[in-house]
């Protein structure tokens, strides 16, 4: 088995992914046949528990209540809204759920009650149960363990030296000290980041880095391709060529090994054959169904119709790590602190994200 390593250089990162791709690929194939089943792919559905009216700024988004996206809002959903949503995921082949909410943090309060009550519900369907809930503290992270939570979703988005040309409501520290949170207890962790939102090569092997230099790496990665919304500062970013994601997903794979590789946002521009490339390189996860929580994504039925014409098979749930325990609430060991931390904001401007936030005041005017 290939050795794992948490001391990746960028100039390493950067040689790799800079390789004649024949060669790339021939390696990052051989490693994940190593570590994987190459037929095998994990198959998530994202469910959007609560949409948009979010207080950061993150330049990619269109959640974020200061851009104009015209993006459908909603409240928390009920438990069983959510129950629902999950079993028509699992009936089309999903092994897990993973459930987002537009946040900053996690607040103590009914609302966090709530997911934990859908993480319990999700669990006892026997899915693997995903969260995305913004910044946790370690107590909040051992609640939604003792819930039965499988997997805990926070990404570093980009390099620590491109982040701030992208968001400035919080801080890259942040977002390692919630992972660091989530690795207290026995959740998995999921993180990964987003390519073509203007970064250089450099900033996406120093993603890359920081991500293969945490001990252990996180179970799962995603890459996502920028989806460049109307309406917020990123909206007139190309696409990202697909022989640039191809050696994005063989680059992860060779310096994460045996992490799960998760073929995420932007799928839709994506050509099937590019996609067949990628699960050759390594990928072995995606999101499936029609929106991953608002930007579109490839129906389900049509992924499964891919998945049979190049002979790959969903993978089981808990294939990887066994179904954790769920245990009751009134039986929870943890309870809520009513916890306020103090999260931080770095000091800085974004020109672009600034202008979009500019331009949805004019037109909320407009539209008054």
């Amino acid at each position: 088995m290939t050795k794992l390593r948490n001391d990746w250089t960028k100039e390493e990162v950067l040689a790799i992914y800079n390789k004649p791709l024949m060669e790339l690929l021939y390696e990052a194939a051989s490693i994940h046949r190593e570590n994987h089943n190459p037929n095998e792919v994990q198959v998530s559905t994202l469910i959007s528990i609560k949409t948009g009216g979010c207080p950061e700024d993150c330049g990619y988004c269109p959640q974020a209540a200061r851009y104009h996206t015209d993006i459908e809002k909603n409240d928390l959903l009920t438990v069983n809204q959510v129950k629902a949503m999950a079993l028509r995921a699992k009936s089309s082949g999903s092994s897990r759920v993973c459930m987002g909410a537009a946040w900053r943090n996690v607040k103590d309060g009914q609302e966090f009650e709530d997911v934990l009550e859908m993480v319990r519900t999700i669990n006892k369907l026997e899915m693997e149960v995903c969260c995305t809930l913004g910044m946790v503290t370690e107590n909040q992270a051992q609640r939604l363990a003792e819930a039965g939570l499988y997997a805990y979703n926070h990404n570093l988005d980009s390099s620590e030296e491109y982040y701030n040309e992208v968001i400035s409501t919080r801080g890259y520290e942040d977002r390692l000290q919630t992972i660091e949170n989530v690795r207290k207890t026995n959740v998995t962790v999921c993180s990964g980041g987003i390519i073509g939102m203007g970064e250089t090569l450099e900033d996406r092997a120093g993603m890359l880095v920081a991500l293969s230099t945490l001990s252990p790496h996180p179970e799962s990665v995603p890459i996502n391709s920028l989806v460049a919304v109307e309406g917020t500062p990123l909206e007139d970013q190309k696409p990202v060529n697909m022989w640039d994601m191809i050696r994005m997903v063989a680059t992860t794979r060779i310096v994460m090994p045996t992490t799960q590789v998760r073929l995420s946002a932007g799928r839709t521009e994506m050509s099937r054959e590019g996609q067949a490339m990628c699960f050759f390189a390594g990928a072995n996860s995606i999101f499936a169904g029609d929106k991953l929580l608002t930007t579109p994504n490839p129906d389900v039925n049509e992924d499964m119709k891919f998945f049979k014409e190049i002979g790959i098979i969903p993978m089981k749930p808990f294939a990887k790590k066994a179904q954790p325990e769920t245990i009751e609430a009134k039986d929870s060991q943890y309870e809520s602190l009513g916890e306020k931390p103090k999260w931080s904001r770095p000091d800085v401007t974004i020109e672009r994200n600034e202008e979009a936030k500019q331009k949805a005041k004019a037109k909320n005017l407009e539209k008054a």
